[in-house]
């Protein structure tokens, strides 16, 4: 059930990190209106407050952890929103990095 659980909370912040820069970024460099920028800025601080309901005891660690969740996402947004195809070498380096998360929470320590 943790496991479910932290695997939700690092999709929800992964969505709302992506989404909210996606807004700003169209504001910015899209000439959206203002209100992307500003619904970009909400949801980013959403962004920030997601992961403090993680049940892993260490801010660096869910982190770390995150930012490799980050990569397969921001890769699955390009591929879906913006129409860029990842390539093999995209996938073998998410996987890589989804390895790497596995590693930092779930490696027994003592």
């Amino acid at each position: 059930m943790i496991i479910n659980q932290a695997i939700i909370l690092f999709i929800l912040a992964g969505l709302a990190e992506i989404g909210g820069g996606y807004l700003i970024w169209q504001w910015v460099r899209e000439d959206k209106p203002l209100w992307y920028g500003i619904l970009g800025g909400i949801i980013l601080v959403v962004y920030g407050v997601i992961p403090t309901f993680q049940k892993f005891p260490s801010f660096g660690r869910v982190y770390a952890a995150y930012g490799g969740v980050f990569i397969i996402l921001a890769l699955l947004w390009g591929w879906g929103i913006d129409k860029k195809t990842p390539d093999l070498y995209d996938w073998i380096g998410a996987i890589i990095c989804l390895i790497g998360v596995s590693v930092i929470l779930w490696a027994p320590r003592h």
